[in-house]
């Protein structure tokens, strides 16, 4: 067994003897989402490198304090890539890592077409509340009976167990990709137009509509075979952008750090509001700017006061969606909610079950994600 690997089971296995709460760490670019944790700090960036890849299988397998842009640079050098488009949210001393990009289940632009962080996970290996080695799933996508535990992991934020190694299914790069651009589209008409050609054999990839300084721009990204992004381009119209700058933008759109996101008020909070793709233009609050627009519809980022967030939730849920304080009002300061909050009784039922099995005395981040939401 590798040491960085036995350490971390050692460090477990006290915590679990001293009832001691351990917060688990990989670079820590996502430490501003949700509650501050509290116990001993389990980093985990010493547990890195790819521990087998075979691009002819599009599989890989990572250690989990791995860099995610060393698996991306990786996977780049044989044409291939993690087509959900992982946010790194990478800052000075903060580097983004596979195990936290599972952890934490975010995904880029591309998430509404292509799938979410845990439809790519095969199989992933974990420490539980016990300091017990646990592997699920594997290399292959049709290998599950029963409970499908690898998915399970994404999105849970750590408060399951410590995840040590995953595998991952890659994809080849599109070989064409192109960017139309259309002015002077009205956020209803965008939400008509996306949900239109979401019925149609188009090779829709992502989509963002924004406005900025009372102008209102809808882009759209098909990747795909060179033929079909060509024929796209000619029956949807718009201007097509391609090249190193749109690449740029996205990039910059999958970072927040496009000008809508970093000129950002002072006294504003970044909220996340997840609905259905179908669902109409908010009545948002009064005084709050227009959302930036995602995922053909179905992710709208919205600045607004904190005060506005039980407005925001109660409007979400209004469509059948959810909202989330995504960043504080300071970019250096913990968001300091919940992650997700679930008003069905019987999720969060299913929520405190799982961790009582996986993690019972508690001991894995405290107050993240799941325990959280039943906080």
């Amino acid at each position: 067994m590798e040491p960085a690997l036995s350490q971390i089971i050692e460090r477990v296995r006290a915590a679990v003897s001293d009832q001691q709460a351990l917060r688990i760490q990989g670079g820590g670019s996502k430490s501003f989402l949700g509650h501050a944790l509290r116990g001993e700090l389990l980093d985990m960036r010493a547990l890195q490198g790819i521990v087998e890849y075979e691009p002819s299988e599009l599989v890989v397998t990572v250690r989990a304090g791995t860099p995610l842009a060393q698996l991306e640079q990786a996977l780049a050098a044989q044409g291939q890539c993690l087509a959900f488009e992982p946010p790194h949210f990478a800052v000075q001393g903060r580097e983004a890592t596979v195990g936290g990009m599972v952890a934490a289940g975010l995904s880029g632009p591309a998430r509404a077409s292509v799938g979410a962080v845990r439809d790519y996970v095969l199989g992933i290996e974990i420490i539980n509340g016990r300091a017990e080695q646990l592997r699920f799933g594997g290399q292959v996508m049709k290998n599950v009976a029963g409970y499908d535990v690898s998915r399970l992991m994404a999105g849970s934020w750590g408060s399951l167990g410590v995840i040590t190694e995953v595998s991952l299914k890659v994809l080849p790069v599109a070989p064409a990709e192109a960017t139309l651009r259309f002015d002077g589209i009205s956020q209803a008409e965008a939400l008509t137009q996306l949900n239109r050609w979401g019925g149609q054999p188009l090779p829709l990839n992502a989509s963002c509509w924004v406005q900025d300084q009372d102008t209102n721009t809808l882009y759209v990204r098909l990747r795909g075979a060179a033929a079909a992004v060509d024929a796209a381009c000619r029956s949807m119209g718009g201007s097509r952008l391609e090249g190193a700058s749109a690449a740029a933008d996205w990039a910059a759109c999958r970072e927040q750090q496009l000008p809508w996101f970093t000129q950002r008020a002072q006294d504003h909070c970044l909220w996340r509001l997840s609905v259905p793709q179908t669902a109409p233009v908010l009545a948002l609050p009064a005084g709050i700017a227009a959302p930036l627009v995602e995922w053909h519809g179905g992710l709208r980022w919205v600045q607004a006061p904190r005060g506005a967030g039980p407005a925001l939730q109660a409007l979400a849920r209004s469509v059948g969606g959810d909202a989330l304080l995504f960043r504080a009002e300071d970019a250096d300061t913990i968001s300091g909610a919940p992650l997700f909050d679930p008003q069905n009784a019987a999720v969060q039922r299913i929520h405190r079950q799982l961790q009582q099995a996986f993690d019972p005395a508690g001991i894995f981040n405290p107050g993240r994600a799941m325990g959280a939401a039943g906080a």
